[in-house]
């Protein structure tokens, strides 16, 4: 359901003064009225903002709403006649089930688009949910390759995927130990269970040792989860010069921490979309945890003036500029220019429109979206390392502000 709704209500004098109004003004006059009114385009905005994942998912809500209102306040959709977006914002509790009745519920309700839903395993089941109602459905995040491989017609992934982004950290983690002497040599990856965690960890065990390095363990562990000293301990007696962490935030967080607590310092924490490697929360609130950690992840092209005023405009409400606020920011002026140019709220008509898009007026990294059965082939991550209190591009270096430390220095 819109998180703002308004009741008018029409006195009797004011009604009769009304339709005096259009009686005077002719047939041809009340048209002119109705027209007034304008028409809406009504959005689902679906995302985890409860629940374990609920700090990512009011992120992402952040990011879509600020967007709805700078688009709303510059005039809305021209080609509608300024028509506005209107949110319909519902809540997946962090679970694909609920995901699935949410999205029942925005069908009912009339949505044009739906943008979200933040996780993979939910995105795996509200897409399916949307195609069933030829609902057009772009992805915000979910980076698991199923999302766009099974056919659906409806959906729309705008970041890039998980095959891309490993292939990407892979290819920089080599170069980056290559220009270093190749000092690592060996890896212990740590992930949580769901189908994001799982599958980086499967990929990474399949990749890593052709690129020559040798994988002691993999450690998965529930999400959420609460200690985490029994997993650092086994991190310390295996000592891997290299910790590949796959979780979301608040356990990436506490796995730092105890790292810290601990004094486990690898060469290198190397994370592959880290859920608080490229958070300026976690640099802010834990900057000694944080230090030296790399990602490879959906950033921001930092010289990028728009995405600079837009961070802070962000800070100044007390939030943090994360990649789920500034990709779902994104989502929504991709899709806002998807119905300019069909000039429709029709579903059909929408989806069509993201199918030939070629947008390229975003602050992201990319190439113009291009969208090769359904996965934005213009989209791309980059790495990033936390240097002095601060998130840094180590690559690509035509992006690039700063230079990579690796290894890291001892604590």
């Amino acid at each position: 359901m819109s998180e703002h709704k308004s009741r008018i209500r029409v006195s009797r004098r004011h009604f009769l003064a009304g339709t005096a109004v259009a009686a005077a003004a002719g047939v041809a006059g009340f048209p002119a009225i109705v027209k007034a009114q304008g028409k809406t385009l009504k959005v689902g905005v679906l995302h985890p903002v409860t629940g374990p994942l609920a700090p990512s998912g009011q992120q992402c809500r952040l990011g879509a709403k600020l967007a709805i209102d700078t688009i709303n306040a510059n005039g809305g959709i021209a080609s509608l006649g300024g028509a506005k977006i209107e949110p319909i914002y519902a809540d997946a509790q962090s679970k694909p089930d609920v995901g699935v009745a949410e999205v029942e519920k925005l069908n009912e309700a009339g949505v044009s688009a739906i943008v979200g839903p933040f996780a993979s395993g939910i995105a795996l089941a509200t897409t399916q949910a949307a195609a069933k109602h030829n609902i057009p459905h772009i992805v915000d995040v979910g980076v698991v390759d199923q999302v766009v491989t099974r056919g659906l017609k409806n959906t729309f992934r705008f970041g890039p995927g998980l095959s891309k982004i490993v292939d990407t950290a892979i290819e920089n983690l080599v170069s980056l130990n290559n220009q270093a002497g190749k000092p690592a040599k060996t890896v212990m990856i740590v992930h949580e269970e769901s189908a994001f965690g799982s599958g980086m960890a499967k990929t990474l065990n399949e990749r890593l040792p052709a690129q020559g390095f040798e994988i002691l363990e993999t450690i998965p562990h529930a999400n959420p989860t609460r200690d985490f000293n029994n997993i650092v301990l086994k991190i310390k007696a295996r000592n891997p010069d290299i910790l590949i962490p796959s979780n979301y935030y608040n356990e990436f967080v506490l796995l730092a921490r105890t790292l810290r607590q601990q004094k486990v310092r690898p060469k290198a924490i190397y994370s592959i979309l880290g859920g608080a490697a490229s958070q300026y929360r976690f640099v802010k609130e834990f900057p000694e945890a944080a230090e030296y950690i790399m990602d490879c992840n959906h950033w921001f092209d930092p010289r990028n003036p728009v995405a600079l005023e837009l961070k802070k405009k962000v800070e100044a409400e007390k939030a943090f500029f994360s990649y789920e606020v500034f990709l779902d920011y994104e989502c929504i002026r991709l899709l806002a220019d998807a119905v300019e140019r069909a000039a429709s709220t029709d579903r059909a008509a929408i989806t069509h429109a993201l199918e030939v898009s070629g947008w390229s007026n975003t602050f992201m990294p990319y190439g113009p979206t291009k969208f090769v059965n359904g996965q934005n082939v213009g989209a791309a991550p980059v790495n990033t390392q936390i240097q002095g209190g601060d998130i840094k591009v180590i690559f690509p270096k035509d992006f690039a502000n700063a230079k990579p430390v690796f290894p890291a220095p001892k604590a």
